[in-house]
């Protein structure tokens, strides 16, 4: 549970899922004009919102949680005008959580069992 005090910044331009914590803490920096390590978390998503990194300070340094989600989609929160938008630790939950993606045609629909190489 995140406390209710944590600020959760969301970037609402797509990040270099290369990019480590000294970069993301770069892109904090840049695209937020926040620095990482007077608190907070810094949220970032590639360009296809399958991927998605959470970059915090924890006293003496970086901490990163990296997510990458299959057959779902990041939505990412804004209106698009912004590069940036702060939430709450519920709408961090909905965003990790991810939402369906559409299906492509002709698209596989079998599920895989975890464990097994069907």
């Amino acid at each position: 549970m995140i406390p209710s005090h944590v600020r959760i910044f969301v970037c609402t331009e797509p990040v270099d899922m290369r990019r480590s914590f000294d970069g993301l803490a770069l892109a904090a920096r840049e695209r937020l004009g926040k620095d990482p390590r007077e608190g907070g978390l810094f949220v970032f998503a590639n360009k296809r919102s399958n991927r998605l990194k959470v970059l915090w300070f924890d006293r003496n340094g970086y901490c990163l949680l990296y997510k990458r989600l299959h057959r779902a989609l990041f939505r990412m929160p804004g209106d698009g005008s912004a590069s940036a938008v702060q939430i709450d630790a519920a709408g961090l939950g909905a965003l990790l959580a991810g939402v369906d993606r559409p299906r492509r045609r002709g698209e596989d629909v079998r599920e895989r069992k975890f464990g097994t190489l069907q």
